[in-house]
């Protein structure tokens, strides 16, 4: 009877443990992808920055550009707009294609990542 007893207490005693190394393995895991997704978007949003910078006095350049060709500033600043205006149409007319298929793609590599 009490061979019995032991080995119960040595059953719950493995089951107590498997549980634990299991919530621990859970709880690293989600720290590594926490930890890849944060790290992805801190540097995403830091080249972000670099590049809308960049982008923006590119932009007024071109535009002054543009409008000493054109004979005035204000042509140059309103063809570059049509410019931005023409290629958010198309992005906004395939933005499935463009921008939503390979954002998720990415993402489901994220978080499919072994």
């Amino acid at each position: 009877m009490e061979e019995k007893n032991t080995q119960v207490e040595l059953l719950v005693e493995k089951t107590e443990r498997f549980t634990k190394t299991s919530l621990e393995l859970f709880r690293l895991k989600a720290i590594d992808k926490s930890t890849d997704v944060i790290s992805l978007a801190t540097a995403i949003i830091l080249v972000t920055c670099f590049f809308l910078l960049f982008f923006s006095f590119a932009s007024i350049g071109l535009a002054l550009w543009v409008g000493d060709l054109l004979g005035k500033n204000s042509y140059g600043f309103f063809a570059v707009a049509l410019f931005y205006g023409l290629i958010g149409l198309i992005l906004f007319l395939f933005r499935k294609k463009i921008i939503v298929s390979p954002l998720k793609n990415i993402l489901i590599n994220l978080f499919d990542k072994k």
